[in-house]
């Protein structure tokens, strides 16, 4: 392991509890109210919320984390969070969770800057690649890792509700024996979306995109596992593979982005989506259950690739010195979709079947196709040496821009 990584290794710790628990929560909700006559309306508002609560935590959370300190606010965004999800074992109510989840987006926007700041606060200009890799594996990893904590389940339905409250309280005791210095949150004021529009048009449209199709992947997919038979061990599978397949292209395809006019591999990439997402309507369809899961690998690295792509495209286009507020405005333009899509993805499952789900990325896909061949017509191309290396990141908050290598930010100024 790295220094560096080993410096912040309690961080990255705390890091990893949050995300086996939240990530199998959202399976969990999904599969909890899939034997409801509306379980896909129900859980496409529910995500929408979750994603409101993020968004919001992601402008305001900070005033809170300033005014009593990183280690008391991460102890009481982390306390919120474990309640409430100890609360949704006390009614199957979809309007009580979906205040639930808002609750928990706000607070977990609140962890993410906690973590990120305080990662940037140690980073150095020759170690944010290394930090920012460690904490990307920590993120997908442990999510798509905590999906197979659904296997615990029992007849009650009580003890998964319980192991994720422990987990999240688990989350503290590294968090808070930590003897790094907590730091000053950076300055992370974003681009208007309209600014970032007129550098950008297809950056920003395909991360509105990616946001709409990522959000009611995380929210939906357990519904169309529950309804595909897959079982709760079967739906459990499917979600690791699309979350882990989204983690291990990431950096293939987005170095393959280096060599190109990026808007050509956003236009490949999108365009691949739809078939793949076609295919998988097709495999629902017949009731090919091993066939959705040997694509599901490359469906889920394919709609998780398409933000960091048209994020790397958006700072081809943009100073320097604006890279981490065009990403925080990004950051919240993809918030924005993934509070929009579900509800919208879910209208369509009511109305066509699971499959829908599919239905809808396709239609995503297909139209962030449609608009980066457009835009090829309109603008020239950037010469392939004259774009940034490619760099992922995360869609948490705008915190975690300054962690970007690209960015080069070293002084922290408060919000």
């Amino acid at each position: 392991m790295p220094p560096v990584v080993r410096s912040v290794a309690s961080l990255l710790l705390g890091v990893a509890f949050l995300m086996l628990a939240n990530g199998a929560l959202s399976t969990l909700i999904g599969l909890r109210l899939s034997a409801t006559e509306s379980a896909a309306t129900a859980v496409g508002m529910i995500t929408a919320a979750y994603y409101a609560g993020l968004t919001l935590g992601s402008l305001y959370a900070h005033r809170i984390i300033t005014r009593v300190g990183h280690i008391r606010a991460f102890a009481a965004f982390a306390s919120v969070v474990s309640v409430a999800a100890l609360s949704h074992a006390l009614f199957v109510d979809a309007p009580l969770w979906a205040v639930l989840r808002l609750t928990q987006g706000f607070c977990m926007a609140g962890l993410y800057m906690c973590i990120e700041s305080w990662l940037n606060g140690t980073a150095t200009n020759e170690s944010r690649g290394q930090l920012l890799s460690a904490y990307m594996v920590t993120l997908y990893g442990a999510s798509g890792v905590g999906q197979q904590l659904l296997r615990l389940d029992d007849e009650a339905g009580v003890r998964l509700f319980m192991i994720v409250s422990i987990l999240l309280t688990l989350a503290l005791v590294p968090v808070a024996l930590t003897r790094t210095t907590p730091p000053q949150l950076p300055n992370v004021s974003s681009f208007g979306i309209w600014r970032l529009y007129q550098s950008s048009p297809l950056g920003v449209a395909g991360v509105f995109i990616s946001g709409s199709i990522t959000g009611s992947i995380y929210g939906l997919a357990p519904v169309f596992g529950a309804s595909s038979s897959f079982g709760v061990s079967g739906t459990a599978l499917f979600m690791s593979v699309l979350i882990l397949g989204g983690m291990a292209l990431q950096w293939p395809l987005g170095r393959l982005s280096d060599r190109f006019d990026r808007r050509s591999v956003i236009i490949a990439l999108s365009a691949a989506l739809s078939l793949t997402s076609l295919g998988m309507i097709a495999a629902a369809g017949l009731d090919q259950s091993l066939a959705l899961m040997l694509v599901a690998p490359l469906f889920g690295g394919l709609a998780f690739t398409l933000y960091p792509v048209c994020l790397a495209h958006t700072n081809d286009y943009v100073r320097r010195e604006d890279m981490v507020s065009a990403s925080g405005g990004l950051i919240l333009a993809n918030s924005v979709g993934a509070i929009i899509g579900p509800p919208v993805a879910s209208a369509l499952m009511t109305t066509t079947g699971p499959a829908g789900l599919f239905s809808f990325v396709t239609g995503g896909a297909a139209c962030a196709t449609l608009y980066g061949l457009w835009r090829t017509r309109v603008r020239p191309p950037l010469p392939a040496e004259a774009q940034a290396a490619f760099r992922p990141l995360p869609q948490t908050t705008p915190t975690v821009s300054p962690l970007d290598p690209m960015s080069a930010l070293k002084t922290p100024i408060a919000h």
